[in-house]
């Protein structure tokens, strides 16, 4: 470059215009004028100028030996507030806008909306550089819950109950969904997301919550702990679970800006309306979020709905047959008459585990009884109050039947 500097000047001192030099070096004649420039105001004969060392040339010639822009105050008064902005940003419910009214209020006279945005920007990107993560088809659902809760009226107290909002996201094609759900216990976490599956209408390979209590029992960066009743959901569903990491938002940063934009969109059109029940207040947010994801995506030609339907739809694997049957767990002494009562209803366990503490998990259909990890017993589920369900491979003490036998 150094040598292309020094040809271009001894060029101009044999009589060669700009326009031709500009031509001749593929330069642009801004360039070549800066050249002229400075080489005029060195006041060094072309003859000394081309023997200097290269190192010199450069230096004489570079952009920092041309004029340096002072910048203005606004500029400065601007540069100031942007460290303050930048972390503002962050905060849930502040964007460019509502930062660019706040500092025109203040600064009349300062930038302009599109001005300021670049200013904005350019700061972050400077001072919060990321890396790109590609998302794959198929590959992951991510879920969290919303900050902001939603309202429930009940009829009979007029009572107001907060209600939590349920947010998954496919972050490959940026597909969302989300439903009200009462609490975030296991139970309504498991519902939640079962229903964004069949929403989905496929299973991707993993399932990628934040570290809830209800799908994890313990953080760790190697060998998470899950919860037995989310880990057996995602079995039945044949997919996995790997939870975000503790204090890293930018490991779900789709799922939580996904969240900001339903507080725009489907917060913002279910604001100011009464519900009297969970149903009413899911159907008015199903119909929002139908809105908000059938609409054109910022900076791409489709919405959401459809970039699912091209890319992603075919790559989910099909869904189960069947709905997960949600078990619960119970813990209880086997009586001297070698039962159990659940529900108050009684259920036979082999004579040898009399005295012994074991764990009922069940289903609406199904009851199982096991001790440590042995399962000693299956029964078919019977609320009918102080009843026996009774096994004679049980073994059980004592006399059973009636005693019409012996009146015979």
């Amino acid at each position: 470059m150094t040598t292309k500097i020094a040809n271009i000047l001894q060029c101009y001192a044999l009589g060669m215009g700009i326009k031709q030099i500009s031509r001749s070096f593929e330069l642009s004649r801004n360039t070549v004028r800066r050249y002229v420039r400075l080489f005029q105001e060195c006041g060094i004969p072309i003859k000394e100028l081309v023997s200097m060392p290269s190192s010199r040339i450069q230096e004489m010639f570079s952009e920092g030996g041309g004029r340096s822009r002072i910048p203005s105050q606004r500029q400065l008064e601007l540069e100031a507030l942007l460290p303050e902005y930048s972390a503002r940003l962050s905060r849930r419910g502040v964007t460019v806008k509502s930062l660019y009214e706040e500092y025109h209020k203040t600064h009349p006279n300062g930038y302009k909306h599109v001005s300021f945005g670049n200013y904005l920007m350019r700061y972050r990107m400077v001072t919060h550089v990321v890396g790109h993560v590609e998302h794959y088809a198929g590959d992951q659902m991510y879920i969290d819950f919303a900050g902001d809760k939603l309202e429930v009226i009940d009829n009979e107290s007029g009572e107001c109950l907060s209600v939590e909002v349920f947010v998954a996201i496919l972050p490959c094609s940026h597909y969302t969904y989300c439903e009200a759900v009462w609490s975030q216990s296991r139970q309504d976490l498991i519902k939640a997301c079962e229903n964004a599956l069949h929403f989905y209408g496929g299973v991707p390979m993993a399932i990628v919550p934040d570290n809830l209590k209800a799908a994890v029992v313990r953080s760790d960066r190697n060998d998470p702990v899950i919860n037995e009743e989310f880990a057996a959901f995602a079995e039945h569903y044949g997919c996995t679970v790997y939870p975000a990491r503790v204090r890293h938002p930018k490991d779900k940063a789709l799922v939580e800006n996904a969240v900001k934009l339903l507080y725009r969109s489907v917060y913002a059109d279910v604001e100011g309306l009464v519900f009297n029940s969970l149903e009413s207040l899911n159907a008015a947010v199903f119909e929002s979020l139908s809105t908000f994801n059938g609409r054109r995506m910022s900076g791409r030609p489709q919405s959401r709905r459809e970039q699912f339907e091209q890319i992603e739809a075919e790559c989910l694997r099909p869904l189960p047959g069947i709905r997960y049957q949600m078990k619960e767990r119970r813990s209880v002494t086997v009586m001297r008459n070698s039962h159990v009562t659940f529900k108050l209803h009684h259920y036979s366990v082999p004579k040898e585990y009399i005295g012994k503490r074991v764990e009922i998990v069940y289903d609406a259909d199904t009851l199982e009884i096991y001790h440590g990890l042995r399962l000693v017993a299956t029964h078919q589920r019977d609320d009918t109050p102080y009843a026996y369900t009774t096994k004679d491979a049980h073994g059980l003490p004592g006399r059973h039947g009636s005693y019409e036998k012996d009146l015979e």
